[in-house]
């Protein structure tokens, strides 16, 4: 306890000399159980209350670390060129301009599955969205490790320590800018932004934002955004959480850059908001963006029992098994064929290798338009003759390519509901012998400390609560539609009235 005292007065007394401000409303408090910093609100804290500013250059980044020169000499980009900021920062010790913040960190983020054993990987997230997502990472941070950082080290100007930039080291940084790291502005790209990362996350429910204001303008910005990661880049298919730039974690939003890229953007401050009303005793939360659980733990460690935004995936490869296991491989891959021109004349160049399962356990569009089609009357099939299927639906004629989202449950067939079932359970079957019974049991019986285990229930559970959705979605009832046999296909024009 006395040292966890000393370690927050020291990071308050670094975060004076670096001219962060908070407002004496909220106070940073440790857990004791797991060391934990969390922000309490000493007295009522209004909507619109300032209560904290955070020079940029107090940031830790590529721009502002002392081995910025070297990594952009070696072309080191993204959360690599990060990475090793943070890891070059760490090996001074005391000499970092960054001490008195880095020493209030912990070493890495040990509830990030990336450092996980693979035993682990295997035991806890069989089945889930974050089995092989975790140990394709793995192989990858030992991929870019090896081609990027260990030739950095080698090849440096300085002489660096190689076991400041061991293995170890580079997953440890790693997950720690999984966790903590924001997208600042245009010049200082991402990096570790002190005193906002201490806030906790909370989906939908989050009570400050930040603005960016320029003390060389007269005004402020006209940006105000929360921080957070608008674009959950585990659930738009990149399950590395690298974006197109090549960064990561969470973003300030809105145009935080300067007038120009000069020293001039280091003199910018952000700013933190209230957005709602907190109470005296009560946590100040922030949030990192709306997304689900696997998200959530892939990136930050946690999960919350109740969140609105998870999902789950179901892999083509897992309908192809089903469509085989009924029809031969010959009909498997005509109809997928079939499924797939039909989906590239309306999105052309998009590529789907999974469909995904809302939280309340509607399925997408695409799952039904092909279990439809490998369904497909084989006179039906033979007389197709262009990317569409007639239907018949309270005698209006309907076009396939033009079922959304929105009128979906034309495609609710009974036999089309007994392949989703079908489908349903192949998935579950992914989750292995352990039923969902036995899930919950273990969740209910787990204590919160047991992090890796805790987090990965509640992930199963959740996850095995949306298949169960899927089935109450795929036995509701037909939508009363048959096909058409020998349609023409003029006769298909006509627009179902939405």
């Amino acid at each position: 306890m006395a040292c966890s005292s000393r370690r927050m007065r020291a990071f308050r007394r670094w975060m004076k000399r670096q001219s962060i401000e908070y407002s004496e409303a909220i106070d940073l408090l440790i857990q004791q159980q797991d060391q934990q910093v969390w922000v309490k609100a000493l007295c009522d804290i209004h909507e619109g209350d300032l209560i904290a500013t955070i020079p940029k250059n107090s940031c830790l980044t590529v721009k502002s670390s002392g081995a910025c020169r070297l990594i952009e000499d070696f072309c080191l980009e993204g959360y690599i060129a990060l990475s090793v900021a943070l890891m070059y920062e760490k090996s001074l010790g005391q000499q970092s301009p960054w001490f008195g913040y880095l020493q209030l960190l912990p070493d890495r983020n040990p509830d990030v599955p990336l450092l996980w054993s693979v035993e682990e990987i295997d035991e806890l997230l069989v089945g889930t969205e974050l089995h092989k997502t975790v140990k394709e990472d793995k192989a990858l941070v030992y991929e870019d490790w090896k081609a990027c950082i260990v030739p950095f080290v080698e090849s440096a100007p300085i002489q660096l320590n190689p076991d400041d930039f061991d293995l170890d080291q580079y997953l440890a940084a790693k997950s720690l800018i999984s966790s903590r790291s924001f997208q600042i502005d245009d010049y200082y790209g991402f990096g570790m932004v002190p005193l906002a990362d201490l806030f906790n996350h909370k989906t939908d429910a989050e009570d400050v934002h930040f603005t960016s204001v320029s003390s060389h303008s007269e005004s402020d910005s006209d940006s105000s955004e929360n921080i957070e990661n608008p674009i959950d880049d585990y659930q738009n298919g990149d399950p590395s959480g690298q974006n197109q730039n090549g960064s990561t974690g969470n973003s300030l939003e809105g145009d935080f850059s300067s007038d120009d890229d000069t020293c001039s953007s280091t003199t910018e401050i952000l700013e933190m908001i209230m957005v709602r009303d907190v109470k005296a005793g009560d946590e100040v939360f922030n949030t990192y963006g709306s997304m689900g659980n696997a998200a959530l733990l892939h990136r930050y460690g946690f999960t919350e029992p109740d969140n609105p935004y998870n999902i789950v995936n179901i892999d083509l490869d897992l309908v192809l098994e089903w469509s085989s296991s009924i029809f031969s491989s010959r009909h498997t891959r005509s109809r997928l064929s079939l499924w797939k021109r039909l989906h590239h004349s309306e999105f052309p160049g998009q590529q789907i290798d999974y469909f995904e399962i809302s939280s309340d356990g509607e399925p997408e569009v695409e799952l039904l338009k092909l279990i439809f089609i490998i369904l497909l009357p084989e006179k039906a099939y033979n007389e197709f003759d262009k990317p569409k299927v007639a239907l018949l639906s309270n005698k209006k004629e309907i076009v396939l390519g033009e079922i959304t989202e929105t009128n979906k449950k034309l495609l609710l067939t009974e036999s089309v509901r007994g392949g989703l079932l079908s489908v349903a359970d192949i998935r579950e079957r992914c989750y292995g012998l352990r039923s969902m019974e036995d899930d919950i049991e273990a969740l209910k019986s787990c204590p919160v400390t047991n992090r890796k285990l805790y987090h990965s229930l509640v992930l199963r559970t959740n996850e095995r609560r949306i298949l169960e959705k899927l089935r109450a979605y795929a036995t509701a009832g037909s939508a009363g539609v048959r096909f058409v046999n020998g349609c023409n296909g003029s006769t298909l024009r006509k627009k179902l009235q939405r």
